[in-house]
């Protein structure tokens, strides 16, 4: 599978409602008190979002800490990661990664450039430095999608100054920064560079579990901020996500719970995974984990937990992980249980 929570495909497959531990969504929810400013907001779907959004970039700067001017908004991350793909020359990818990286290369007939993590999925700054030009654009998943790592913040800092000697452009793709720990944050790393060829992207998607807003956000410099609006679709941005975007960044309440509560069950996860000899549990940051299958592939696997009544996802769809890969997302500590005790059937066999 391309994509995880596809459900529709996969229902029939089941004997009763799957759970679905393909899509790596806040497991707490919508915050409560948005279901009733999303109701509020129906109202105002009979009018135009502000073109500019100027109302919506000013939440955005106060929620990121950064000023105005430098916030681009879009309809998910994607088309902000699409935006950028179509000014650059080159697109570089490290893999496995987020399959769209390169899918909005291949779309705007750009040439893919594609590095390989190491044997830890780790980053080699001097890989980079040996292949990248002027004008190329750089992804990286901070953390990365499928392997859940964050890059250390001397490594980014490292790369962030490679691509900049060399006029590229760096584009973190930050989607789960939320439910990392806390160890820096990159928008207060690069402020003090004004941006200047990055870009950091984060979305309401993941953390505060609305897929369906398909709200995306971010800090670039003035330059850049204004070259990408410059090709991007009018009135991307849907009026309800403008009109709830206050509401959704000052629920600190939520934003605590959430990170709290995804640390607990991460660990949970990964100390109950790592009893069992017939997988590998990989290390993550994010609120999903990789798994190697030692003596199973991901179709076996894949219907293993259909049986049960649960959704994993497959990842032979990224690149250079084949088909002894699963990763599931962090759901609720009922399901995680649920999870884990499929796995020990697993395990026996």
């Amino acid at each position: 599978m391309e994509h995880g929570a596809d459900i529709e495909t996969f229902q029939g497959f089941s004997k009763g409602k799957l759970i679905d531990f393909s899509s790596n969504i806040n497991p707490l929810g919508i915050p409560s008190h948005i279901v009733d400013e999303i109701n509020d907001s129906v109202g105002k779907l009979n009018k135009y979002p502000d073109i500019k959004y100027r109302k919506l970039k000013k939440d955005v700067a106060s929620y990121l800490d950064c000023d105005m001017e430098n916030v681009i908004v879009g309809n998910g991350a994607v088309e902000i990661i699409d935006s950028f793909t179509m000014i650059a020359n080159r697109v570089v990818v490290f893999i496995p990664s987020f399959s769209e990286y390169e899918k909005r290369a291949r779309i705007h007939n750009k040439e893919i450039i594609r590095l390989n993590f190491d044997n830890n999925f780790k980053i080699n700054v001097e890989t980079i430095a040996s292949i990248i030009q002027p004008n190329d654009l750089l992804i990286l998943g901070n953390p990365n999608n499928p392997t859940g790592l964050r890059i250390d913040q001397n490594i980014v800092i490292s790369i962030y100054d490679i691509v900049r000697k060399n006029s590229a452009t760096l584009l973190l793709d930050e989607a789960f920064f939320e439910f990392c720990p806390v160890d820096y944050d990159s928008i207060e790393l690069f402020k003090q560079n004004n941006f200047d060829n990055i870009c950091i992207i984060r979305a309401a998607t993941k953390f505060f579990a609305l897929p369906g807003l398909r709200l995306g956000y971010g800090c670039s410099s003035i330059e850049l901020v204004e070259k990408i609006n410059s090709i991007m679709m009018p009135w991307s941005v849907n009026g309800m996500a403008e009109s709830i975007a206050k509401y959704l960044f000052t629920d600190e309440k939520y934003i605590v719970d959430s990170k709290t509560y995804i640390k607990n069950e991460r660990e949970f996860l990964l100390k109950e995974l790592r009893k069992l000899s017939n997988i590998v549990v990989y290390d993550t940051d994010a609120n999903f984990i990789l798994i190697k299958l030692l003596n199973k592939d991901e179709d076996y696997a894949l219907h293993f937990f259909l049986d049960r009544g649960v959704l994993i996802r497959t990842c032979s769809s990224f690149k250079s992980l084949g088909k002894d890969h699963i990763r599931i997302a962090i759901k609720s500590h009922y399901e995680n249980i649920a999870v884990v005790n499929i796995f020990k059937e697993l395990n026996k066999l």
